[in-house]
């Protein structure tokens, strides 16, 4: 069948695209551009450079398949940069991982597929997905690669979206997927992954967000629990949950910040002890079945990509929200983070942290 490649330049978009031709397939690469490469190239990071565009299509000549560049930069700018910039601002932590690969890679390129008469959406994502004869749905599984796992960037596909996906590399482990392409020739195969968020370039989100506010940072106090003054901050933008260093207090004790109140500017600090939580409550649940659970449901939950999921129960709520309890306190529960729910090998769901 025909199949849409979503291809970032790197090693496992480039071995998934190689596979499925490999296997039969006809395969379509589709690259993302993001941003103005004449006016923004040195304002983004590593990833989805120009230099990552011409890789991808490098490695479409060299497998032999036609390979495209579609234009997302403004649904890139509205749907992933300004609402990072919009929940740092709010005390917030977001994920733009997320909402780049599920609001913009499978929700647009499904689209895409299908001016191309494509049957699928296939990505370097190591993740698997199968489909349950019992159940008649899709299942969102872990890669088999654990330490390489990316499902919890995934949590918010639908039924539909993954009837369309596919993720070729997500029974490989990394060395497999190195192998593979330094097997076909590819230039790729030795490319260093990329890690820091794309479009800060400089790892400085703080001052990203800080640059794109319109009237710039909001001072505000540094308080303990009590509500003590202990000193003075530039923005709630450049504190998150559990942060230790950039504090700017002096303490007998370390500090870690414990909440983050944008509406009265107010950081709030205290002992590590003190960020223990044994429960929390996310909104925009997505449920991978399609329907909620209708009662109570046990779970592994995991509150950050490199987290250990933990045991918990699950409960849904009304309004895509749902309260999640954990058997032990989890350090660090950070809003605007993901959490996302396991049952073994499976995503059942997520959402994001309230």
């Amino acid at each position: 069948m025909r199949v849409v490649v979503a291809m970032s330049g790197g090693v496992d978009s480039s071995v998934a695209a190689a596979l499925l031709a490999a296997a039969g397939h006809d395969v379509v690469g589709l690259s993302m551009q993001l941003y103005d490469q004449r006016t923004e190239g040195e304002a983004f990071g590593s990833c989805c450079s120009l230099d990552d565009l011409y890789d991808a299509r490098r490695v479409a000549q060299t497998i032999g398949f036609p390979h495209y560049l579609v234009n997302f930069e403004e649904r890139f700018r509205q749907k992933v940069v300004q609402n990072f910039v919009a929940e740092y601002a709010a005390g917030r932590t977001p994920i733009p991982c997320v909402h780049c690969n599920a609001d913009l890679k499978f929700a647009e390129l499904v689209e895409r597929a299908a001016a191309f008469n494509a049957e699928s959406v296939a990505t370097g994502h190591y993740a698997r997905v199968v489909f349950d004869e019992d159940d008649r749905r899709y299942k969102l599984l872990r890669a088999v690669d654990r330490d390489k796992d990316q499902s919890y960037f995934l949590f918010s596909l639908t039924q539909t979206q993954l009837a369309h996906a596919m993720f070729p590399v997500g029974h490989l482990t990394k060395p497999e997927v190195r192998q593979e392409a330094q097997r076909l020739g590819l230039a790729v195969a030795a490319k260093p992954d990329s890690h820091e968020i794309c479009f800060v370039a400089d790892g400085d989100a703080g001052g990203f967000v800080e640059r794109a506010l319109p009237d710039g940072p909001r001072e505000g106090e540094v308080v303990d629990a009590t509500g003590r003054v202990l000193g003075r901050h530039g923005g709630v933008h450049r504190f998150t949950v559990g942060q230790r260093k950039g504090l700017g207090l002096s303490s007998p004790i370390p500090l870690y910040v414990l909440k983050v109140d944008a509406a009265e500017a107010r950081v709030v600090v205290g002992p590590r002890e003190a960020l223990g939580r044994d429960e929390m409550t996310a909104s925009g649940v997505n449920w991978i079945s399609g329907t909620p659970p209708a009662t109570a449901m046990r779970v592994t939950a995991r509150i950050r990509h490199r987290h250990q999921d933990a045991p918990a129960t699950v409960t849904a709520l009304t309004g895509a929200r749902a309260h999640v309890r954990f058997d032990d306190p989890q350090m660090a529960i950070t809003p605007g983070q993901a959490a996302v729910f396991y049952q073994g090998e499976e995503v059942v769901g997520g959402g994001w942290i309230e």
